[in-house]
Parts: structure tokens; C-alpha cells; sequence
């Protein structure tokens, strides 16, 4: 999954996105912070391909965005928007081909702006960045090719506190950045970074009014890193496993701090860490939380309807959904882990 898969509803509800097998799958509680419904096939009996990715609006709307199979060599991509957790979401919508045709090119990255319209990218037939767009009043836009040469497979997409939607891809030696300079408008190149990303690491989080920022595991050191175009790269800890750390902004003893968690490699467990939002100079170090996982697990993060800290564990072999919350205590103490 491309994106933060635990997401809070404008009911106050909580839903999770879960792939599985050909189909993505959605859960969600029957009232806020109570027991779960269970598993639902989003879209029928569409069958999907792998490299899910979701997106969630300032409206609370979640959109999710994945490949279906059209032909022998030949699938495009498809949409569907949901409005609330209890209510099944629309179907698949196609979203067409970065190439007008041909098959898979690569897992696709969605947000939303500030007018509830979806934004995909994703990595084209000829190693280049590709998007299409929603119309304020349905459809889509045609395809805009936004260049780049040698884009990795997950671009990270998000939307900043200003409405305006970024986008972060990494390339052999570096980092590739997009940005909207009104809403709108076609997303344009920006500053790039000189790092060697590890492939599949890169999560972006708005982080205040003006800025977003980029996590990703620089491939030479191993270290998790911070970046904010036209800064440097900045080192946070070493990475506790591989892929995308989940990333989250709360409120820690009356600060705005930053919160990332991710699967450690060495315990298999949920390890945590937390600073000063933008101010990675401070540091930071891992605290583990819950029990050991397999090896495929993915974690999230999100606020629920009062603001409190949920983390939840995904299992894909397994099935297993955990999730625990923030006790109402001092520091970053969390509650018991719950299978759901």
C-alpha cells in the first residue's frame, strides 16, 4: 500500500484499506472507538493488481487508486471515492493509462486537494513522472507528463496545509520534487536533493502552514532522514526496518511534535519515535511497543475523532489487524494492543 492506509472518517469513524490477494478489502468501527465491522471487497468483484494506494481529503473523503488487468499485457488504472466508513465506497472508475495503453508501469500515488479533487501520479512507460487530475465537476483531465528520467516505484504524494498538493519521487542518485503554485494548477518541478534513497521508502507529511516534509532511509547509511526542499537532508535515527516509516503530526505534552513508527527488523516489533516537528536537530530514538509481528507487517498511523493517537499493525499473511491507543498520560503512552 502507497500512503496512510488507517484513516478517520468525517463521521468520526475509523476505516482501514487493506489489499488482499486481487481485491482491496475496508474495515471500519461501528461508532467511534468501538468494535469493528467486518472485512468488505471494495468495488465487487473488479479484480485488481497489486500497488494499492489511498488518499484522504480535508473533507474526510478517502480515495483510493490501484491497476485492473484489461487484456493479455494491458491493465489502467482505476478510482473510487469514499464518503463514510458504514457506507460501501463507490466503484471502480477508470482513471486511464499513462501511455494511453499497455500495462503496468509502476505503484501510483494519490492526493487530494483543498476542492476535494483526486491527484494521481505515477511512473510512466518510459521511466518519467505521469498525472491525471479530477474535474471540479467529474471526469478527468487529460494525462500531463511531468518528465524525470529513472522515477522509482513509489512516488509519495501529499497536500499541504495550504491545499496545494507536492509530490516526492526518488531517482538513481537523488530526489525528484513537484509542487503546485496555485490550486489547480499543473504541478512543476522544484528543488531536488543529491542522496541515495533505498527503493520504496519514502512517506511525505505536511508538517506546518508552509512546508511539507519527506522521510526516506538514505541507502548509503541506513539512516532515516528528513528533507525539506531547499534544506539539506537531515538524519533522524537509524532506520528500524525497511520500507515506509508511517508518519503522523500530535500534540506531545503540549508540543507539536512529529510522530513516525515502523516494524523493527531486529525485535519485530512497532518501534516509535518522536520530536519537535521540523526541528530533526534534536534527535530522536525508537521505543517498541506490542508484540513481535511477521515479517510483512505495515503499520499506520492517524488522530481519531478526539485527536487522540491511533497506531495499527497490518499482517497481510495473516490477516491480523491490532490496534492500540494513546493513554490520556504524560509522555507517549499507549494502551494495550488490540486484535480486531
Amino acid at each position: 500500500m502507497n500512503g496512510d492506509w488507517l484513516l478517520l472518517g468525517r463521521d468520526g469513524r475509523l476505516s482501514v484499506y487493506l489489499p488482499s490477494d486481487d481485491a482491496a478489502l475496508w474495515r471500519a468501527e461501528r461508532v467511534p472507538a468501538g468494535p469493528w465491522e467486518s472485512p468488505r471487497r471494495i468495488g465487487g468483484e473488479q479484480e485488481l493488481r497489486p500497488g494499492l494506494s489511498v488518499g484522504r481529503g480535508t473533507d474526510g473523503y478517502a480515495h483510493l487508486v490501484a491497476w485492473r488487468p484489461t487484456g493479455a499485457g494491458r491493465s489502467d488504472l482505476v478510482h473510487t471515492t469514499h464518503f463514510r466508513p458504514l457506507l460501501a465506497p463507490l466503484d471502480w472508475q477508470s482513471a486511464g493509462h499513462p501511455n494511453k495503453q499497455g500495462d503496468r508501469t509502476g505503484t501510483p500515488a494519490v492526493a487530494v486537494d483543498v476542492q476535494g479533487r483526486a491527484h494521481v501520479f505515477v511512473r510512466n512507460g518510459g521511466g518519467g513522472l505521469s498525472m491525471v487530475a479530477q474535474k471540479e465537476k467529474g471526469g478527468w483531465d487529460p494525462w500531463r507528463d511531468l518528465k524525470g528520467r529513472g522515477i522509482q516505484e513509489e512516488p509519495a504524494a501529499v497536500t499541504g496545509e495550504s491545499g496545494l498538493v507536492e509530490l516526492y519521487a526518488a531517482v538513481p542518485g537523488g530526489i525528484l520534487h513537484w509542487r503546485q503554485e496555485s490550486p489547480g494548477a499543473r504541478p512543476v518541478p522544484g528543488e531536488g536533493a543529491d542522496v541515495a534513497v533505498r527503493p520504496g521508502s519514502l512517506r511525505a507529511l505536511a508538517t506546518s502552514e508552509e512546508r511539507t516534509t519527506l522521510f526516506f532511509t538514505d541507502d548509503d547509511t541506513g539512516e532515516l532522514c528528513a528533507w525539506r526542499p531547499g534544506e539539506q537532508p537531515r538524519p533522524l535515527v537509524t532506520a528500524a526496518g525497511p520500507g515506509p516509516v508511517a508518519a503522523v503530526r500530535c500534540v506531545i505534552d503540549g508540543h507539536d511534535c512529529t510522530l513516525v513508527a515502523q516494524r523493527s527488523t531486529g525485535s519485530g516489533r512497532v518501534a516509535f519515535a518522536a520530536y519537535p516537528s521540523e526541528q530533526e536537530a534534536t534527535g530522536a530514538q525508537w521505543t517498541e511497543s506490542g508484540p513481535a509481528l511477521p515479517a510483512d507487517a505495515v503499520v499506520s498511523l492517524a488522530l481519531d475523532a478526539e485527536g487522540r493517537l491511533v497506531a495499527a499493525s497490518l499482517c497481510p499473511s495473516t490477516g491480523a489487524l491490532r490496534l492500540t491507543r494513546r493513554k490520556d498520560e504524560p509522555g507517549l503512552a499507549l494502551g494495550p494492543w488490540q486484535t480486531v
